[in-house]
């Protein structure tokens, strides 16, 4: 019992954190999206300021 509750919680965060470079590899980069009007762009810009 107490190799479940150490097995899982380390599972669970692999799990976690190859599902987000998995979706860092799917995604394109920000720099590749199009920009077709302002509100785009200003989209576009918050992405980057989030990164």
């Amino acid at each position: 019992m107490a190799v479940l509750a150490v097995f899982i919680p380390v599972l669970m965060l692999g799990i976690v954190l190859a599902l987000g470079r998995y979706e860092e590899w799917m995604l394109p980069p920000v720099e590749n999206v199009s920009v077709g009007n302002a509100a785009d762009t200003d989209e576009a810009d918050a992405v980057r300021r989030a990164l």
